[in-house]
């Protein structure tokens, strides 16, 4: 996601968002993207913090660590989507 390579969209790493640091955020798009390892499975905070960034405008795509390692291209797909619709 670096260097504008999705669609020439500007994503940043370690995003402050309120009192929320994101993986990675397109602030143009208002696309925060996590990247979860299983600690983050039903995590009631995790669901605060979209609701959260929802309210504040953002939309959240999330992924497991195993999905983008295995899945890489079908993972990018989907963020690409995203920035379209």
């Amino acid at each position: 996601m670096r260097n504008r390579q999705i669609d020439g969209h500007k994503f940043a790493r370690q995003v402050p968002i309120g009192n929320y640091i994101c993986d990675f955020a397109c602030r143009e798009k208002r696309l925060v993207i996590g990247v979860d390892g299983g600690q983050h499975a039903d995590s009631a905070a995790d669901a605060i913090r979209d609701r959260y960034l929802a309210d504040e405008g953002y939309r959240v795509l999330r992924f497991w660590n195993n999905e983008v390692l295995e899945n890489i291209e079908g993972v990018l797909t989907t963020i690409e989507a995203a920035l379209c619709g």
